[in-house]
């Protein structure tokens, strides 16, 4: 039995020819719903689309949102790098101060050490991811900031006593506290009975023997403000040392320095002889403060 088909007809418009198309009746129901198909995909098609232009606006916010966030963290960024930096500084600088005045430098130390955790309404799924981390953002600004404070504060304070140790540091260095050459105490500061006349005599130093040519040794930092030759002392110098300070070496063999050079602590500055009024070779150290002679033993150390 020969199947049924349906015939269709087009008829254009003017004087075209007419044209038939003849498909079997089976296949109408499969045309039909190949139409319904295609006509439910367009449609979603149509609503996704639609969908995907109602979320743009909230995209492009997310996008902007996303900028400005990556700009604060690139900022935090740039805070935490400054205030490292001034964190090494300070250090370097504490372990300066702790050399000038002898101090341990220990490695584990309390400063800018801190413990903590996270706020228990931070961890509440109620609030929004943006605001938790603006609030976030804000507290990591708030405790850079008190950071930077305390570095301010802490290097100011360690700037003064940087400024303070400097100058007793100064002093230190321009104090005759050593030994001006090695030998033998043979005559102390203060009265005596002179080795000339026999009478009783007010002694302006110290002597201390040793052999000819020793190397003297300058007591302190300083400058060489006078050299030359008295009757009784001989070949001698003196050294201005600063805050009213200066130390006398008399009976020298020779003079190794100038007038007006300046000489560190432990420079060698003459050596040791037996001119002037002398019973043998030997080093007169005075020390004078204030233009007055004092006792030599008041400023050495060791």
């Amino acid at each position: 039995m020969a199947s049924k088909k349906i015939t269709i007809v087009l008829v254009p418009d003017g004087t075209n020819t007419v044209r038939q198309f003849r498909i079997p009746k089976l296949l109408l129901p499969i045309l039909a719903v190949l139409f319904v198909s295609s006509a439910a995909f367009l449609c979603w098609m149509i609503q996704d689309y639609n969908a995907m232009r109602a979320q743009m606006p909230r995209l492009a916010q997310l996008e902007k949102d996303r900028s400005h966030q990556k700009n604060q963290f690139i900022h935090l960024a740039d805070r935490i790098d400054q205030v490292t930096k001034k964190m090494g500084d300070l250090e370097d600088f504490d372990r300066k101060l702790r050399v000038m005045v002898n101090l341990e430098t220990g490695e584990d130390k309390a400063e800018f050490k801190g413990a903590g955790g996270p706020d228990p309404a931070d961890l509440d799924p109620k609030r929004t991811i943006a605001k938790t981390h603006r609030e976030l953002v804000a507290l990591m600004h708030r405790s850079l900031d008190n950071l930077e404070n305390e570095i301010v504060v802490d290097t100011r304070d360690k700037t003064e006593l940087f400024k303070f140790l400097e100058s007793q540091k100064i002093i230190l260095a321009s104090t005759p506290s050593i030994w001006p050459i090695k030998g033998w105490l043979s005559s102390r500061f203060g009265y005596r009975v002179s080795p000339f006349t026999g009478e009783r005599e007010f002694h302006k130093g110290i002597d201390i023997s040793t052999r000819m040519g020793a190397p003297i040794l300058a007591a302190a930092d300083g400058i060489i403000s006078d050299t030359g030759w008295d009757h009784g002392y001989g070949r001698l110098l003196s050294v201005r040392h600063g805050y009213g300070l200066v130390t006398r070496y008399a009976h020298l063999k020779k003079i190794l320095v100038k007038k007006g050079q300046y000489v560190k602590r432990g420079e060698t500055i003459a050596l040791v002889g037996n001119s002037g009024r002398s019973t043998g070779p030997h080093l007169h150290y005075e020390v004078h403060l204030n233009g007055v002679a004092v006792n030599p033993f008041r400023y050495i150390l060791n």
